[in-house]
Protein backbone atom coordinates (compact mmCIF):
# COMPACT_ATOMS: atom_id res chain seq x y z
CA UNK A 1 0.00 0.00 0.00
CA UNK A 2 0.86 3.50 -0.48
CA UNK A 3 1.89 5.60 2.35
CA UNK A 4 2.58 9.55 2.76
CA UNK A 5 6.62 9.86 3.29
CA UNK A 6 5.69 12.55 5.80
CA UNK A 7 3.21 15.13 7.09
CA UNK A 8 1.58 17.44 5.04
CA UNK A 9 1.76 21.14 6.88
CA UNK A 10 -1.66 22.72 7.06
CA UNK A 11 -0.24 25.47 4.95
CA UNK A 12 0.78 23.15 2.25
CA UNK A 13 -2.31 21.57 2.27
CA UNK A 14 -4.59 24.95 2.18
CA UNK A 15 -2.28 25.90 -1.01
CA UNK A 16 -3.53 22.95 -2.72
CA UNK A 17 -7.63 23.63 -2.04
CA UNK A 18 -7.31 27.22 -2.75
CA UNK A 19 -8.99 26.86 -6.29
CA UNK A 20 -11.38 23.98 -4.60
CA UNK A 21 -14.16 26.34 -3.77
CA UNK A 22 -17.60 27.05 -5.26
CA UNK A 23 -18.47 29.72 -8.22
CA UNK A 24 -21.44 32.13 -7.88
CA UNK A 25 -24.34 31.20 -9.67
CA UNK A 26 -24.88 33.44 -12.57
CA UNK A 27 -28.32 35.35 -12.89
CA UNK A 28 -30.13 36.99 -15.71
CA UNK A 29 -32.85 39.46 -16.22
CA UNK A 30 -36.22 38.50 -17.09
CA UNK A 31 -37.33 39.52 -20.54
CA UNK A 32 -41.21 39.60 -19.30
CA UNK A 33 -41.03 40.94 -15.54
CA UNK A 34 -37.55 42.29 -15.41
CA UNK A 35 -36.83 40.10 -12.39
CA UNK A 36 -33.15 38.04 -11.82
CA UNK A 37 -33.39 34.53 -12.12
CA UNK A 38 -30.99 31.49 -13.33
CA UNK A 39 -30.59 31.33 -17.24
CA UNK A 40 -33.05 28.40 -19.07
CA UNK A 41 -35.41 28.33 -15.94
CA UNK A 42 -38.80 29.38 -15.66
CA UNK A 43 -39.38 32.34 -14.01
CA UNK A 44 -40.08 31.95 -10.53
CA UNK A 45 -42.13 35.56 -10.29
CA UNK A 46 -44.21 35.28 -13.42
CA UNK A 47 -43.64 32.34 -14.58
CA UNK A 48 -43.31 32.28 -18.28
CA UNK A 49 -40.15 30.46 -20.46
CA UNK A 50 -39.27 31.51 -23.95
CA UNK A 51 -41.43 34.12 -24.41
CA UNK A 52 -44.92 31.74 -23.29
CA UNK A 53 -46.37 31.55 -19.60
CA UNK A 54 -45.57 27.98 -18.27
CA UNK A 55 -46.97 27.67 -14.98
CA UNK A 56 -49.94 29.80 -14.55
CA UNK A 57 -49.91 32.48 -11.76
CA UNK A 58 -52.37 33.60 -9.08
CA UNK A 59 -53.57 36.80 -8.68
Amino acid sequence: MALPKGKVSKSRRDKRRTHWKLSAPSVVKCPQCGDPKMPHRVCPNCGTYKGREVIAQEE
